[in-house]
């Protein structure tokens, strides 16, 4: 499945959770509630997984923890916050770079209008 599928997916799943759920809760119930419907969609989904940072010859165990992987080509970085920051859209950058994902969706679930909330952040496409 290409990127562009797996995020269609991603996001309608988000605009039903937000559907039923509205804005306000905690990052972790909506990172819950996703992986959730991802996988009930028969989605490869991973949690909180921690990606090694290499930097020259040091290996750092934990550079970061993706909030959500699916099928190994999408990072999905969950926000239940007023505002999204210039700096949360770098941070998604770097960790696709890191890790040589081309798609991450940036989800604040803390807005009116989910559509609102989604930013597609791309490395190299």
């Amino acid at each position: 499945m290409h990127e562009n599928e797996i995020s269609k997916i991603i996001v309608d799943s988000c605009l039903r959770i937000h559907k039923k759920l509205g804005p306000g809760l905690l990052e972790t119930v909506y990172e819950e509630v996703l992986f959730y419907e991802l996988t009930r969609k028969n989605l490869r989904c991973k949690r909180q997984i921690a990606i090694p940072v290499i930097y020259e010859n040091i290996k750092m165990d934990i550079g970061f923890r993706a909030d959500l992987i699916v099928e190994d080509k999408v990072i999905i970085e969950l926000k239940s916050v007023e505002n999204i920051m210039p700096v949360h859209k770098k941070q998604l950058l770097t960790y696709l770079k890191i890790t040589g994902m081309k798609l991450g969706l940036l989800v604040n679930f803390n807005v009116e209008l989910i559509k609102n909330g989604v930013t597609r952040i791309v490395n190299n496409i």
